[in-house]
């Protein structure tokens, strides 16, 4: 009981003047409305100020690589082709030259984009593999007509479009019917062969 009375006047005396405690009105307060908060929005003010760009479809941008994407995926795809080789797995090599053949035609490097496409429709022809043939061939095509050889571009889609036909393959039919019609009508080929042509003749007329 004496411990509990001295606690009780220390805590006494620890009270200072300047609360003043006895005075505090523990009365219900009135509660005001709260504030509303102001309304900013950067996001909107921006658009405002910067209307969004226009919905006009913009034109592809041609497929590119740099040297250093070239030699990477070269590097990949030849270790992978020649493992495929190595293991007599010729089906899966056929188609990692058709990947090298892509990534050269990318690189606009056509001579080995059409190397590359010759073994593996090579391959492929041995194994049977009429699908990956079809689309050699049409790859092959396109690359000869960028080349200049319309006579052979129009062989190999004509052996492309004989093989869909006869394996009843009605899409690679129909894609290599319009391969060869985009190239009898597209003009940007014309003018190569026919400047080829020309040259001959103008060197043979002044041979004469």
């Amino acid at each position: 009981m004496r411990y509990f009375l001295l606690l009780v006047m220390l805590a006494a005396f620890n009270l200072t003047a300047s609360a003043q405690w006895y005075k505090l009105d523990f009365k219900k307060h009135v509660r005001y409305p709260q504030v509303a908060a102001a309304k900013y929005n950067a996001l909107k003010r921006e658009m405002a100020t910067y209307p969004l760009p226009t919905t006009k479809k913009i034109a592809p941008v041609p497929p590119m690589i740099s040297q250093l994407e070239l030699e990477a995926g070269e590097r990949i795809i030849m270790r992978a082709a020649q493992h495929f080789m190595r293991f007599r797995q010729y089906g899966e090599a056929s188609y990692r030259f058709s990947e090298l053949a892509q990534l050269y035609a990318k690189a606009n490097r056509l001579s080995e984009a059409k190397w590359y496409y010759l073994q593996s429709n090579n391959i492929s022809r041995q194994q049977n593999d009429y699908p990956h043939t079809i689309s050699n061939l049409i790859c092959l095509a396109l690359i000869k007509a960028d080349l200049g050889d319309l006579s052979q571009a129009h062989q190999d889609l004509t052996e492309a479009r004989d093989m869909a036909r006869s394996t009843g393959r009605a899409q690679d039919l129909k894609l290599c019917e319009e391969k060869l019609k985009f190239i009898q009508t597209n003009k940007t080929w014309l003018p190569k062969s026919e400047l080829r042509y020309a040259d001959a003749a103008e060197v043979t007329a002044k041979s004469k």
